[in-house]
């Protein structure tokens, strides 16, 4: 399973023709205490960099982006009623939703972990 990184603080870990998406640890920090998740609805097709889900804290909502385009197989029911797993396990149990890869060079564009720290460095 190899894990990649956005720009926006997304990051997806690639299984296959699956990615599963959710927001990095230093997003949650920026946003402090998430108060609300709202996902997509499974089946929907995203484009690459379009809003697909909405995360809210105590600060501010923010969109959550789709690093790539596909469709969605599967949504993280628990962020519905458990929202602040977001901050206790941005990157683990407190993925968003899984998508279908609709094209796999569109992977080509993002981050590694490297990359990923030295942009938020």
């Amino acid at each position: 399973m190899t894990t990649l990184y956005t720009t926006d603080h997304e990051w997806l870990k690639i299984d296959g023709d699956v990615a599963t998406i959710g927001i990095t640890n230093y997003a949650q920090e920026q946003l402090g205490d998430v108060v609300f998740v709202e996902l997509p609805k499974v089946g929907r097709s995203v484009k690459k960099a379009e809003a697909a889900a909405v995360v809210e804290s105590v600060k501010a909502a923010s969109d959550v982006y789709a690093p790539i385009t596909g469709e969605v197989l599967e949504v993280n029911e628990t962020l519905g009623t458990e929202p602040a797993l977001v901050n206790s396990d941005a990157g683990g149990a407190a993925w968003f939703f899984k998508l279908k890869i609709a094209d796999k060079s569109e992977l080509d564009g993002l981050m590694d972990e490297a990359a990923y720290a030295a942009h938020t460095a």
